[in-house]
């Protein structure tokens, strides 16, 4: 029989945290008065959340905020962050699961708990759902409470009733609730009390064709959920996968090859937990615990993510050689603070190691000086010389495939550096860093227009005709000539 699990009838509690955002803030900082959170909808700032005292004054959510400032001038407001009020339900999920295993998501604002075969671990249904509200009244949180042999009932209650339905009594205990109470769109609540039908019982009682027809098999199968005589599975939130191992040894350690062979077989048990998830760590902490209580840890970062421990090892090396053993290592502790995903990928003959051998070499040179000082040169989306590439760390960013250009550019750059000349064409002869060059050849112009968009000194002058000089001393520069204020410079020197 559905709801039956070895013959323990199911129990299922919901949570509603009708004020969660508010209460997140008020926990914080403490404000007497009313008091709502506004968040900018549909082109409107609008109430998101608001405590007791503002719903009193006739203040409701959705509420546009201008208006709800004419209704109550003494409002206090801040602006809302939904994503930590997400962060807080994640939380207040984690604390659920001291009731018992099969914590979920109800929503935005609550929780949905299995129950089953746990109360009497806390004295009783009661006294575990009085043990609730006093813990999370302690802690600021308001909450409404529903207790059922079903989700939907449950989720009935917490919302519009808050009470415990006895076991097998779902109808008895929804039958005066509003049918909005189902879980069903405001539109087909309000199709309902226009035919009359504005309670469970009402619409229990109701002939179920006609409403088939008229509303679909959605309505009948909220309050077929509602009843128990439709199952609806509850799906624990399954927490994040933790990359973490450890070791407890028998008898302390205290050489380097000794701490080495436990980070190997750490790593080893790491690796294959990254692995299974298809992912490569980025950051790596080793935490040795000596015999004397004190903790030392060796951090590693690594210029791409991996999973092979044989390449992590070497890398370990230089930091543990660093560890005071003291008395000696008794515990290891191996965790992937931070990982990133590296799927499975097809190998061939014609793959090699080139690539993992350098991201090897720039993680052990980032352990003495920082991967944010290996730094590479990337194409950048401009025409202008001088923003036509940018700095990036190795270790975080991708090597551009090849740098696209039509026109050769210069391998050394340098500030424009005025030289004499007349005319719209490359002098024949000028002084430039105290030499004096003879034009030997030359290609161009390629005329160079500036951003309009951004402000740079620089370029105050507008457009620039560049041209590639080639001298008879052999020096290969480019220059450009500014028509508006008549002008020639040097700017770079081709290799």
């Amino acid at each position: 029989m559905f709801g039956m699990f070895d013959g323990i009838q199911r129990r299922v509690v919901s949570l509603w945290f009708p004020r969660l955002a508010s209460d997140r803030v008020l926990r914080q900082r403490h404000i007497d008065g009313p008091f709502a959170l506004t968040l900018k909808q549909k082109n409107a700032n609008r109430i998101y959340c608001l405590n007791a005292a503002a719903t009193q004054q006739g203040l409701h959510q959705g509420m546009p905020y201008a208006d709800a400032r004419a209704f109550c001038p003494s409002l206090q407001s801040q602006v809302a962050q939904p994503e930590q009020d997400q962060r807080l339900l994640q939380t207040l999920r984690r604390w659920a699961t001291r009731y018992c295993p099969w914590v979920g998501f109800e929503g935005q604002d609550g929780l949905v708990m299995d129950v089953t075969g746990s109360a009497h671990l806390f004295g009783g249904e009661a006294a575990m759902l009085a043990d609730m509200r006093m813990r999370l009244i302690r802690t600021g949180i308001s909450t409404q409470i529903g207790l059922a042999d079903t989700r939907g009932a449950a989720w009935a209650l917490a919302h519009y009733g808050e009470g415990v339905a006895p076991s097998g009594g779902a109808l008895a205990a929804l039958t005066s609730l509003p049918v909005a109470a189902l879980r069903i769109d405001d539109s087909i609540s309000v199709a309902l009390q226009r035919l009359g039908l504005r309670s469970i019982g009402d619409l229990a009682g109701a002939a179920r064709a006609p409403l088939t027809r008229r509303f679909g098999p959605g309505l009948l199968l909220r309050l077929d959920q509602a009843l128990g005589t439709q199952p609806e599975e509850i799906s624990p939130y399954a927490d994040p996968p933790h990359y973490a191992v450890r070791m407890t040894l028998p008898e302390p350690i205290g050489l380097l090859s000794d701490v080495m062979a436990g980070a190997e077989r750490l790593l080893v048990q790491l690796c294959a937990k990254l692995k299974t998830q298809e992912v490569g760590a980025r950051n790596l902490c080793i935490t040795l615990r000596r015999v004397d209580q004190g903790h030392q840890q060796v951090e590693l970062r690594l210029a791409s993510p991996l999973r092979d421990p044989q390449r992590i090892l070497p890398l370990f090396e230089r930091g543990l050689s660093e560890v005071d053993a003291g008395f000696g290592i008794d515990q290891l502790r191996l965790e992937a603070t931070q990982v990133e995903a590296l799927p499975v990928q097809q190998i061939s003959h014609v793959s090699g190691g080139e690539k993992g051998k350098l991201d090897d070499l720039i993680s052990r040179l980032g352990t003495r000086i920082g991967l944010e000082n290996i730094q590479r040169f990337l194409p950048a989306d401009s025409h202008i010389p001088e923003r036509s590439f940018i700095v990036a760390p190795v270790a975080y960013s991708d090597p551009a495939d090849s740098w696209v250009s039509t026109h050769p550019r210069p391998i050394t750059l340098f500030p424009p550096e005025p030289i004499a000349g007349t005319g719209t064409r490359p002098p024949t002869r000028f002084r430039w860093r105290r030499m004096s060059l003879t034009t030997g050849r030359t290609t161009g112009p390629e005329r160079i227009a500036p951003e309009w968009w951004l402000q740079d000194d620089n370029w105050h002058s507008g457009l620039r005709d560049y041209w590639r000089v080639e001298t008879r001393e052999g020096r290969r520069l480019w220059l450009f000539y500014t028509p508006q204020n008549p002008g020639w410079f040097v700017q770079g020197e081709f290799a």
